[in-house]
């Protein structure tokens, strides 16, 4: 979560602060980042990012999609010296952390034109927002309850994650495989907001709004900077996101901090391994992106007969559409479109740090595709299909 949030901020979404929205598009990504803020700030940045991943690779295999999970526990303890190396860089992560935090609030909050863009219409929805907490209502990344909370910022859910599949349903469009997620009790009600709107929010603006607080002293204070800042809770402006990101990032550096201190941590015992057969089984934690749900089915001999997985960027896909259509009426103009005005639109998607690739999915591994090339009057000039053996063919 720590190394996620560091990338985005200074790789993905920051370019658009730090460099200015409207900047040139060769100008506003890390390169240009680093030009504003210096050689310095660009080597803590990287170094912190390195070490964070080689934690990772050190003790799961590799810092992508790692190798240390196995049924009923992980494939080995953490040795002493392991420790030692994670309470150093953990101390660290919440010193770079606090960095970060300052110079969010040099380059973003300092800046009255970055402030109003945030609380801007433009990048405004009132939606239902949701995260997991812990027993107190605190924010949590990997257990506890899931805790929705309605655009007016009242508990409108509090329940065990098993229980997902009563309270959220998926909505598909005949235009893309991704599907929407929307609050059963509600109903799919299309792609508006308000409360009689049954989209929700994940990603780190949610898990606060979802939350009464944090579990780590100081990002609790920034969380109350947070909110008193933008007007007391729920926030609805997409762009808070970024500021929601950094506050979490601290929030979960102090946690590293106190799990590589816990006496426990270096425990060898680390798996418990399964004696029956499992037929059924729902896993719920906070991905960097928000939400994520796997849940999957076996029969008797213990093969998966049907797997469901729904991804942060699929709890937020009806949101994030919302966002993009918004923007663009708002900011486009048939007159004057330049860069500067479609990175703009762009922001809208970018805080939600998507990934359209996870939140798609077909079984068994093909998907079949249709591309139609229109002119501008919309008559179809040609089309292009992919089909189930994987064959490209022209119409």
């Amino acid at each position: 979560m720590t190394e996620d949030h560091a990338l985005h901020f200074y790789f993905l979404g920051g370019p658009d602060f730090i460099v200015g929205p409207t900047a040139p598009a060769a100008e506003r990504n890390v390169l240009g980042v680093i030009g504003k803020v210096g050689i310095e700030t660009a080597q803590k940045v990287i170094a912190m990012r390195r070490k964070l991943r080689d934690l990772i690779a050190m003790v799961a295999g590799k810092a992508i999609h790692p190798v240390f999970g196995l049924p009923g526990g992980v494939a080995k303890p953490l040795t002493q010296q392991q420790v030692e190396q994670f309470r150093a860089v953990a101390d660290e992560a919440v010193e770079f952390a606090q960095f970060t935090l300052g110079l969010f609030d040099q380059v973003v909050l300092q800046n009255s034109q970055y402030v109003d863009l945030i609380r801007s219409d433009v990048f405004t929805h009132q939606t239902y927002y949701m995260g997991l907490v812990d027993e107190q209502n605190r924010l949590n990344f990997y257990d506890g309850a899931l805790r929705i909370v309605s655009p007016n910022g009242q508990e409108w859910a509090n329940f065990p994650p098993e229980q997902y599949a009563e309270y959220i349903g998926e909505h598909a469009e005949a235009w893309t495989y991704m599907k929407f997620c929307y609050l059963k009790a509600i109903g799919w009600q299309g792609f508006t907001d308000g409360p009689s709107s049954g989209i929700y929010s994940v990603a780190p603006l949610a898990r606060l709004n979802a939350s009464e607080g944090m579990a780590t002293p100081l990002a609790q204070q920034e969380y109350l900077k947070f909110f008193e800042t933008l007007g007391g809770k729920p926030v609805h402006h997409t762009l808070a996101n970024h500021w929601a990101r950094v506050i979490e990032l601290l929030h979960a550096a102090e946690r590293m901090r106190e799990l590589a201190n816990d006496p426990e941590i270096s425990d060898g015992n680390v798996r418990t391994i399964p004696t029956a057969t499992p037929r059924e089984g729902i896993g719920v934690v906070e991905a960097p992106r928000g939400t994520l749900f796997h849940h999957y089915q076996a029969d008797e001999r213990g093969l998966i007969t049907k797997a469901n997985l729904i991804v942060a960027t699929q709890n937020n896909a009806a949101r994030i559409a919302l966002s993009v259509e918004k923007a663009a009426r708002r900011l486009v103009n048939a007159s004057t479109v330049d860069e500067g005005i479609l990175n703009t639109v762009e922001m809208a998607f970018r805080a939600y740090d998507p990934c359209l690739g996870c939140a798609t999915h077909s079984l068994p591994g093909s998907m079949p595709l249709f591309i139609r090339v229109c002119d501008w009057r919309g008559s179809v000039l040609t089309t292009l299909r992919r089909d189930d053996d994987g064959a490209i063919r022209r119409d």
